[in-house]
Parts: structure tokens; sequence; C-alpha cells
């Protein structure tokens, strides 16, 4: 079938324009400043579960170039060389992401404020998704937050941080995992992602808040539990649209996570690219403190006007494109 045309109501444009332009509104009033970074870089995300494009090089010294995945190795350059708060709308590319609510190419609004611990980001995040709803006149009952330690003993009946290793694995296996033995952070997101989130596709706006130290990434880790650490997801009737953290700003932890990284994925028989040693060496040089989080725009248009499909609000996507 000729599917050269754009896929899906010409309404989708308007609509994606109007957002776009209500969130510029929204920093401009906070005084947040617009930026834009490279798309391609000589380094790459090292994320155990993301897959990066590879292209030609753009170094001398480098066989390879690669599309980001976020831009935010790029915006805390940015902070470390005095930027103050800063947003972008920013494309961005991860390979093998082809579902319905997965695109290889796909837009990602991402901010940082400075001086915000994860509670004053968080609030942020509800306040902007909040007003965006008023405005595509999308009813939104009620958003609440709650722990991802609440969120496992409500929903899945057990204690995330008082199970063994062993007791995980045999949880997803009686829940249907058939693959091979999973790390702690595995079992956990299958359990998240395939017996929490269907239950909460009622629920129009929830916070879950300190995830899993395992699962930091940038993040740091929670003084209070440090089980867990200052990491938060947003998600609309089980979609998740939002991943923040309160950054983490220890130069030598952030190199050994990725090292770590690294080693997980050569273990994995995955592909593995060079570390971003300039993200490194601005974390040297002082980050400043902030929390920063990743809004997915694509989704958050879909849950806006009721599309049931990514590509009901791309038009063109990997499949036409």
């Amino acid at each position: 079938m000729d599917n050269w045309s754009f896929q899906s109501p010409l309404v989708r444009l308007q609509q994606r324009a109007f957002l776009l332009a209500e969130i510029r509104r929204f920093f401009a009033q906070r005084e947040v400043l617009e930026v834009q970074t490279p798309v391609i870089s000589s380094a790459a995300n090292c994320d155990r579960h993301i897959e990066v494009f590879s292209t030609s090089a753009i170094h001398p010294e480098r066989d390879k170039a690669f599309l980001r995945t976020s831009p935010e190795f790029f915006h805390k350059r940015l902070l470390a060389s005095g930027s103050g708060d800063i947003y972008e709308i920013a494309p961005v590319f991860r390979r093998e992401e082809n579902t319905s609510l997965h695109n290889p190419e796909f837009t990602l609004l991402e901010w940082y404020r400075l001086d915000f611990d994860m509670e004053q980001l968080m609030a942020e995040v509800q306040a902007l998704f909040h007003m965006l709803a008023g405005h595509f006149n999308l009813v939104v009952k009620d958003t609440r937050s709650i722990s991802y330690q609440d969120l496992f003993v409500q929903h899945a009946d057990f204690d995330p941080f008082h199970i063994s290793d062993e007791e995980l694995q045999t949880y997803c296996n009686t829940h249907g995992y058939q693959g091979a033995l999973l790390s702690r952070s595995e079992a956990l997101d299958f359990i998240f992602g395939v017996i929490i989130q269907p239950k909460l596709a009622e629920v129009d706006g929830l916070m879950v808040y300190h995830f899993p130290v395992e699962q930091a990434a940038l993040a740091q880790v929670n003084p209070d539990l440090p089980k867990s650490c200052l990491r938060f997801e947003f998600l609309f009737r089980g979609i998740e649209l939002a991943n923040g953290y309160q950054e983490l700003q220890d130069a030598e932890l952030q190199r050994q996570r990725f090292e770590d990284d690294v080693s997980w994925r050569n273990s994995h028989q995955k592909d593995t690219h060079p570390l971003d040693n300039h993200l490194l060496s601005a974390l040297k040089s002082g980050l400043p403190a902030c929390s920063g989080v990743a809004v997915g725009i694509d989704r958050l248009l879909m849950c806006l006007v009721g599309a049931e499909d990514i590509k009901n609000v791309l038009g063109f996507h990997a499949l036409n494109s």
C-alpha cells in the first residue's frame, strides 16, 4: 500500500504547534532559557537498555559518531559552563524501538532547574501537565504521588527493597516470564511494566518517586533510604511521560556507573561505545546543584488528544519515512 502521505489527521500538525507554543510560553514565564544542542556526537549513551544509531565519524580520532538518545550530556556541559536554567525541545533517536508507544525518532522536552530538589521539580512537571491538559480540554480526575516502595506493596504485594534476588526471579516466572535469569533491576522493571503499569490505566496522573538505587543512572542516592535514589517518573493512565532526577554531581561515581554499564553490555554481547569524557570533565569542574527531567512530547500529545498509537500523532514515522 502506498503511504507516502501524512498518515494522521492534519489537525495533528496544528495541535503539535499549539503544544510547543504553550510549552515555550510556560518556560518563558519562568525565565528558563531555550537552547539548541548537537544531534550528533563522538560519544554515546552507554545505558544498558538503550541502543544508539551510529554514523560516520565527525572527529578525526574516532571511527564513528552517534545520534543522541537525549540532550542530557550537552545540557550538563552547559550547566557547568554557567548557563543557568535551560530547556530544549529536542529530536532524539533510539534504535530498535517501534511500538504503539515508541518510534526510533521522537521528540523530548528536557529541562534543568538550578537549586531545585526532586520535590520541586516534580511539582513543576505537574504544573506543566495540568496547564496543558486545561488547554486541550482534557479532564484530569486526579493526580497523586506515591513512592516506588509503596507502589509495589500496593500492587505487587511485596516490598522491592526487602526481597531477595531469588524471590524476585520466582515472582517473575510465576507471572509469565520465561527468559534467561534476570538481574535485580531487570526483574523489577519486568514487574513494573507487566504487573503494575496495567493496573494504573484509570489513574489520570501518578508521580512515582524514589526508584531503586540500581536504576539511578544519573541521579543521586537517596540519603534517607540508600537502597533508593532521587529519581521520579510521571505516568498518565499507565503511560510513562516523564523521567526526572535530582542530578548526580560526583564525577567519579558517575564514571563508575558508566563503566559498570559498559561491563554489563560487554557481558551481554551488546555494542559498547566511547564514554563521554566531556561530560565527566564538566562534572569534575563543578555541576551546580540541580534537578532535570525529560518528557516525551509525542506521548504527551497522544494523551492530550486521546490517540491510542504514537503513529497517530506523528504522521511520518518509522514505517513510512
